[in-house]
């Protein structure tokens, strides 16, 4: 019996995104988490005395702005060195052949797989066979899965690969393939990486993505990390180990039911209490979805700055826990009686009536989209590179904008009209 540890796209030095909104959050912390997160997995392999660690792709993220990337990857390497236990890596689209200009040469316990032709390293020590390929350029469309070799019978036979199998929502389709592919190969386990959603395809054979070593912005919520697989003949077990050093986490608040504010504030504060425990003394960042249809509607999606100093008082009030907030979504609605019952009045029906034709009317919808092109050209990577950016070619986006805006203008509305 024997083991090895299936991690994937590590991105070292990779940056967490929207660091800035972490006010009062330890930024050298959240900086160095996928240092930590490479430590963690060094450390693990070393407890477990794994016979070897297999990187399925993204080792690092492309190019380094510096040497110092590389050398703490030799450094850590090296750890694994003193410990008589090696690394089998592919390259993917993160780091593909052509992409990493820098180099720096490895410990030789470490291995990148051929990124020309599929690979077989034998191990007869223990009786295992690697089979693997890595990218030559960043965009490989090709299913590399169809070109790996057969079995060997005498082995326990490992495939690697960075593959956005059968397709997956969100990844760029590369070395696409089938699960069919991969089990015609009769392959003992599958080590799959480019999806940082941790997935158990197959069971028998075990086909499976370890997702990323650490989650790097909101949409990588949950916990982090990689299988440790025990081997016995031709047999596998593989368990999930969680070895991220920052955790993310989106609380959700539905306000179809709640009559007061300070009840979404009440339930902000039971809802951290329940996130924290899980995630075993990990500094969390977490993102405070409002959702539902309900009469705090106006009163919530109007004034959100006032809100959202609310909410980071709460999420900061958590004694010793390490706990930020990351930015607070406002995706309520107002109630359909209560748009009636405004749609008779004054400013608030105008206000109204302006909007509603704004988000039904696709045609109007299709003009405001062509006006805002302009604007988006001219506004940083950082606000429309991302899903949470600015996405004015996006309907479901637009819609919602509006919909805050809605309420923002009711609120104006509301405090000229109670002013002496």
């Amino acid at each position: 019996m024997w083991k090895f540890l299936h991690a994937a796209d590590i991105h070292l030095d990779s940056p967490l995104r929207r660091l800035s909104r972490c006010e009062n959050g330890p930024i050298s912390v959240l900086r160095e988490a996928t240092r930590r997160a490479l430590v963690n997995l060094v450390d693990l392999a070393i407890e477990e005395q794994v016979a070897f660690v297999i990187v399925a792709g993204d080792l690092y993220d492309g190019d380094w702005d510096d040497a110092r990337t590389g050398l703490f990857m030799v450094s850590q390497i090296a750890r694994l060195r003193e410990a008589n236990i090696q690394l089998f890596a592919i390259a993917g689209n993160h780091d593909a052949a052509n992409r990493m200009t820098r180099n720096i040469r490895l410990p030789e316990n470490a291995q990148y797989l051929s990124h020309r032709r599929p690979q077989t390293i034998v191990l007869d020590t223990i009786g295992a066979a690697i089979h693997g390929q890595g990218f030559e350029n960043q965009a490989v469309t090709e299913n590399l899965a169809r070109g790996y070799p057969a079995r060997r019978p005498d082995c326990f036979n490992i495939g690697v690969l960075h593959t956005s199998i059968d397709g997956r929502e969100g990844h760029d389709n590369y070395a696409p393939c089938t699960l069919a592919d991969l089990v015609n190969k009769e392959y003992d386990y599958w080590a799959l990486g480019h999806i940082h959603a941790r997935e158990l395809l197959c069971s028998d054979p075990i086909i499976a993505f370890s997702g990323n070593l650490q989650g790097r912005h909101i949409r990588e919520s949950g916990p982090k990390g990689a299988y440790l697989v025990t081997v016995n003949g031709h047999r596998a077990t593989a368990e999930f180990r969680a070895l991220d050093a920052v955790r993310w986490a989106t609380v959700e608040i539905d306000i179809s039911s709640l009559r007061h504010t300070d009840e979404v504030l009440s339930t902000l504060q039971t809802q951290i209490a329940l996130t924290t425990p899980r995630c075993d003394g990990r500094p969390l960042v977490v993102r405070v979805e409002l959702t539902g249809s309900g009469p705090l509607h106006h009163s919530l999606a109007g004034r959100p700055d006032r809100w959202d100093d609310q909410f980071r008082a709460i999420v900061s009030d958590q004694g010793a826990a390490d706990v930020w907030l990351e930015q607070v979504k406002f995706l309520t609605r107002a109630p359909q009686s209560q748009t009636r019952e405004r749609a008779l009045e004054g400013p608030w029906g105008e206000v109204d009536r302006i909007m509603e034709r704004a988000m039904t009317d696709d045609a109007v919808l299709d003009e405001l989209a062509r006006e805002l092109r302009d604007l988006r050209a001219r506004l940083p990577d950082d606000l429309t590179s991302s899903n949470d950016g600015i996405r004015v070619d996006d309907p479901v986006w637009l819609r919602a904008t509006l919909a805050s805006v809605a309420s923002l203008l009711h609120e104006r509305l509301r405090a000229g009209a109670d002013s002496p």
